[in-house]
């Protein structure tokens, strides 16, 4: 796999096929990337679990907090890593001792450890680094346009009108060819 570029489809299958995301590092404070991602993502359907072990004595956005992935007590499909690479390894050897282990890893901007990112692709889970899903969800739904952003996704279709208000858009359906 080629970490330095990833299609869209591959993105797109992923955030269409997880429910249940496990954040590693996610801070209370409302001016921190991982609390506005971890908000975005659980506006938008996803079952979010943030995990921070500094954090567990109350609740983020409603939802409790775990020390370590090991102490959650349901599947998770993917674990978002907001923690800096040197931490990684030991994030992603957690995870796979999971039962049932998670589809995906997914590392946030600025996050690449290749050595985990291995680790994992040899029992079959799929990895994204250097990247959030936060940013990858809005460019592929097209809700990133809405505020002037170009999300090099050309549609000659009008964006949907939901209703008023914050407009939810679907991330499409991927191409199953093309979802390597």
């Amino acid at each position: 796999m080629n970490h330095d570029n990833y299609s869209d489809n591959y993105i797109r299958s992923i955030l269409n096929t997880v429910k249940t995301i496990a954040m590693v590092g996610i801070s209370p404070k409302e001016n921190r990337p991982s609390y506005f991602a971890f908000k975005y993502l659980l506006d938008r359907g996803y079952r979010m679990i943030p995990v921070n072990p500094g954090q567990t004595a109350k609740p983020i956005l409603k939802q409790k907090v775990y020390a370590t992935l090991s102490d959650i007590p349901e599947p998770v499909d993917m674990v978002d890593i907001f923690r800096s690479s040197e931490h990684v390894l030991p994030i992603v050897e957690e995870s796979l001792r999971l039962t049932p282990r998670p589809q995906v890893i997914w590392m946030q901007l600025t996050v690449r450890d290749d050595e985990a990112a291995s680790l994992a692709e040899k029992v079959g889970l799929k990895v994204v680094m250097n990247r959030c899903p936060k940013i990858e969800y809005g460019r592929l739904s097209s809700e990133i346009s809405w505020i002037g952003v170009n999300s090099r996704t050309l549609s000659s279709k009008r964006a949907q009108n939901l209703g008023t208000g914050l407009q939810r858009m679907s991330l499409g359906k991927s191409d199953k060819k093309d979802a390597r």
